[in-house]
């Protein structure tokens, strides 16, 4: 504790006007209060409202202030995300302004709910530091995916960045700081084998009017012996309200070999989704399920960490056919117009001024 508190004092002093640490791992800005306030000598105020007016001010110490700024309300919302930056540079503005004109010498901690980016491969988090926003290119995760363990191996890894649930039309519960962030989920029902996998994800009123709320990823390991190899397929997904009322939803289009992960931009029950969570029974169809940048695997995790993923974008997109089709047309005309080209053919015989005309009879 003593050298850390030593590093942030020392980073704190030595910037002139400002600094920025890019990612934090969201374990632990869960502690940054409290640890600051034990590390060191100074008036540390929690700025939530920010009301300047009603600061108090300490000239005998130093001030610190801890300001937490608004998080992204969707990763596929490009407008949204502008406007929370916009709105959050103007936060930092007025205060900074308003802190200067009353002379009061502070420094400012802006933090967040969760990391902008954190590594998937932690054994280069210690080296990233200075060089985090250039390495962190190759990988965007908001925060750690949830895993499941059996003793000391992790036989599970899920990841989204939304994860929201919409029952009846009209009552929506989002799940994702829940089961990423803040972790306030219950895994102990899942299970691994070699063969069959379950991931279960139990909350206690995650919205008012429900008591309860289980959802199950059932998954298997096979043998094809088309493709002489195993294959993970993500079978049925289960959704339990209050213990009672079971939604059953069949799977398409989740599969990889066992050895990757599986990976789709967007998961749900839309038709117009790459994978689809379709509705198998009457309770099913009054639930509406929305993933976005799913990653799961359920079998030969190694390391903690996701394997290579295997997308559910196909080879062969839309984009390609249109370009393979209009390629092929344009190479049929080509070779059409060579084809009548090498037809063509000059005359032997040609007409002399000086001479009787050129008869051709009709035969030729």
């Amino acid at each position: 504790n003593k050298l850390s508190m030593n590093l942030l004092q020392e980073i704190l002093q030595s910037s002139p006007s400002s600094l920025v640490l890019p990612a934090v791992d969201c374990k632990a800005t869960r502690y940054l209060l409290s640890f600051l306030q034990e590390s060191g000598d100074w008036k540390l105020t929690n700025l939530t409202n920010l009301d300047v007016s009603q600061l108090e001010i300490n000239a005998s110490k130093p001030n610190l202030l801890l300001v937490q700024l608004q998080p992204f309300t969707s990763d596929l919302n490009e407008i949204s995300a502008l406007e929370t930056i916009a709105e959050n540079d103007k936060i930092i503005g007025r205060l900074t302004m308003d802190l200067q004109e009353q002379g009061i010498h502070f420094s400012v901690i802006y933090t967040a709910v969760r990391p902008s980016r954190i590594s998937r491969k932690t054994d280069v988090m210690w080296r990233l530091r200075r060089q985090l926003l250039a390495t962190e290119e190759e990988s965007s995760l908001s925060y750690s995916p949830l895993n499941v363990t059996t003793g000391n191996a992790t036989c599970i890894l899920f990841y989204a960045s939304n994860f929201t649930l919409e029952v009846n039309g009209s009552v929506t519960i989002d799940l994702t700081n829940t089961t990423f962030v803040t972790q306030n989920v219950d895994i102990s029902s899942s299970t691994c084998s070699d063969t069959n996998t379950t991931l279960s994800l139990k909350y206690t009123k995650p919205v008012n009017g429900i008591n309860s709320l289980e959802i199950r990823f059932l998954m298997t390991n096979m043998f094809y012996e088309v493709s002489a190899r195993n294959w993970s397929t993500l079978d049925s997904v289960e959704i339990i309200q209050d213990e009672e009322k079971l939604a059953k939803f069949n799977v398409s289009v989740i599969s990889a070999p066992a050895e990757y992960s599986f990976h789709c931009q967007l998961v749900g029950t839309e038709r117009l989704y790459p994978a689809r969570l379709i509705p198998s029974d009457s309770e099913a169809e009054n639930w509406n399920v929305f993933i976005s940048r799913f990653q799961i695997q359920g079998f030969n995790v190694e390391n903690n960490q996701f394997s290579y993923a295997s997308d559910c974008t196909g080879f062969f997109s839309p984009g390609i056919w249109m370009g393979l089709v209009t390629s092929i047309i344009l190479l049929w005309v080509l070779t059409y117009g060579v084809h009548m080209i090498m037809q063509l053919t000059t005359n032997n015989r040609f007409d002399d001024p000086k001479g009787a005309a050129l008869s051709v009879p009709q035969t030729e």
